[in-house]
């Protein structure tokens, strides 16, 4: 399957390496060098989106003639933004942060069609309540799932279901990455089948 144009994932992320792969048979991926630094009072909605756009456009001049998918996560709580944590220490310390809170996350999606085809841009917003969290369990569930690699120190996709109260989001995959829903229609739009 995938036939029409050529595929390439502008992104570094092997999480969505792994979703897209859920859709199309083959494509390519290009990890695009990208300062992910948010500019003076810019929303986190805002700097998901920019980088989105940033990523693409980065894919389209590296391979011309593809459709290309820029994303991006930003996970916010508050107004913080919530990186990637890195180290065990830091995972352990941004669980605790979000402990009986809400934390939004921004993922935005940019499609560049080949040639003439049209810009797509999509914002996914997905709302995550965690659960009062102690210090012992946030540090047993770093060390089953590592998620030193995920913004907001969990994997919804693994054991860290265990930590929330509830997930509320239009696409159970936005979460992870890449809101399939919305990407396979932006596909279907760009003339790529699927099925």
């Amino acid at each position: 399957m995938g036939h029409g144009p050529k595929v390439l994932l502008a992104s570094q992320s092997a999480y969505r390496r792994e979703l897209l792969g859920r859709l199309l048979d083959t494509f390519e991926s290009f990890a695009p060098e990208v300062d992910e630094t948010a500019l003076h009072g810019e929303e986190p909605g805002a700097l998901a989106q920019r980088l989105a756009l940033l990523k693409a456009r980065a894919g389209a001049a590296h391979a011309p003639g593809t459709v290309v998918i820029g994303s991006d996560q930003v996970a916010a709580l508050g107004t913080q933004i919530l990186g990637k944590p890195g180290s065990t220490e830091r995972a352990v310390s941004q669980l605790l942060q979000c402990s009986g809170q809400v934390v939004v996350f921004h993922t935005a999606v940019c499609l560049l069609g080949p040639g003439s085809r049209a810009r797509l841009d999509h914002l996914d917003t997905t709302r995550v309540r965690f659960r009062q969290l102690t210090e012992a369990v946030a540090r047993r569930y770093v060390a089953a799932d590592q998620p030193l690699d995920c913004a907001g120190s969990f994997k919804a996709e693994r054991r860290g279901v265990i930590l929330l109260e509830s997930i509320d989001s239009r696409d159970p995959t936005a979460i992870q990455g890449l809101p399939l829903i919305w990407v396979a229609h932006a596909l279907q739009a760009c003339g790529v089948e699927m099925i």
